[in-house]
């Protein structure tokens, strides 16, 4: 038996984009740009700081892909 792979989550169907952090807000959140515009996110699960690149599935980033070394 096999299985088709599916970049998608098997709970709700979702996938993880990247984004870059536009901007830090209390409690844990962020603004983040997302190429259709400006979104709010959560980043409580990573050390995110203004400028990285973060994976975000399900309006919760989930991984630091890249930090902009200014």
């Amino acid at each position: 038996m096999t299985e088709d792979a599916c970049d998608s989550c098997v709970t709700c169907g979702d996938v993880a984009v990247q984004v870059r952090v536009a901007g830090l807000l209390p409690a844990g959140l962020a603004w983040a740009e997302t190429g259709a515009g400006t979104e709010e996110i959560s980043v409580a699960l990573v050390d995110a700081r203004v400028g990285d690149t973060v994976l975000v599935h399900a309006g919760e980033a989930i991984a630091v892909l890249g930090r902009d070394e200014q």
